[in-house]
């Protein structure tokens, strides 16, 4: 069976991607920060559809010592043929009153953590010379938001990074992409004022997760192996 990693695999999108491509036949590394028992119960599902799953708890915004435990990862399960960096986090403020703590977590987690999991990984997919990276970006990486300076600032940040690394390693077959969902129903945007967002969004709804997966399935499988470098977006033409 091919094998997938997804961070951030305890609720929302993660969850959704998890059981996306373990429907897609993928066994699963799966990982969270520290909703452990959600993410056991996103495991204990995809073991009813005959997969094997590893779910584990781990901070990926930790820098070298992520980058250490998810270079473990490829020791005791092998190397992923798919890598998922989904994980993020907000913390929404106006700039001017922005604490450094606030920039730098977002900062960390939400691009840090593409490269602390994404190097071990990239090492055996090139000496294998195949792979598929999905990085999720945002619709605040496409055009900015207000309150939201750092968490656009990571998330345009993945765009550039996923860019750039497509055109280094397509050469050895792998493709790196990325997903840029808009308002999708999750727990990070549920305390929003939908009812005047919902006017602005063209099909005047929020997404759902598993639309979001069902583009991370895609960019994972044999169908999207001529595509690398681009940018998918998921938002009802919020923005296009």
């Amino acid at each position: 069976m091919p094998l997938a990693w997804v961070t951030g695999a305890s609720r929302g999108i993660g969850k959704a991607i998890a059981l996306t491509l373990a429907n897609a036949g993928f066994d699963l590394v799966m990982t969270c920060q520290s909703r452990m028992a959600d993410l056991e119960a996103v495991a204990e599902a995809t073991r009813k559809l005959g997969r094997t799953v590893h779910p584990v708890q781990l901070d990926v915004s930790l820098g070298e010592a992520t980058e250490a435990a998810a270079t473990k990862l490829v020791e005791a399960h092998g190397c992923p043929d798919a890598l998922i960096n989904n994980a993020g986090i907000t913390r929404d403020g106006l700039f001017a009153m922005m604490g450094r703590e606030s920039w730098e977590r977002v900062l960390q987690t939400n691009l840090g953590s593409f490269y602390s999991m994404t190097r071990p990984v990239l090492r055996q997919m090139l000496r294998r010379r195949s792979g598929r990276i999905v990085n999720l970006t945002s619709i605040s990486g496409q055009r900015g938001n207000g309150g939201q300076v750092n968490y656009s600032a990571s998330k345009a940040g993945i765009i550039g990074a996923t860019k750039a690394l497509a055109l280094e390693v397509a050469p050895r077959n792998i493709t790196v992409n990325a997903v840029a969902p808009g308002f999708i129903e999750t727990e990070m945007v549920a305390e929003l004022p939908l009812d005047k967002i919902l006017p602005f969004i063209p099909m005047g709804r929020a997404g759902k997760a598993e639309e979001v997966a069902a583009v991370v399935g895609f960019l994972c499988s044999e169908a999207a192996s001529y595509i690398t470098g681009e940018v998918i977006s998921v938002n009802g033409g919020l923005y296009t």
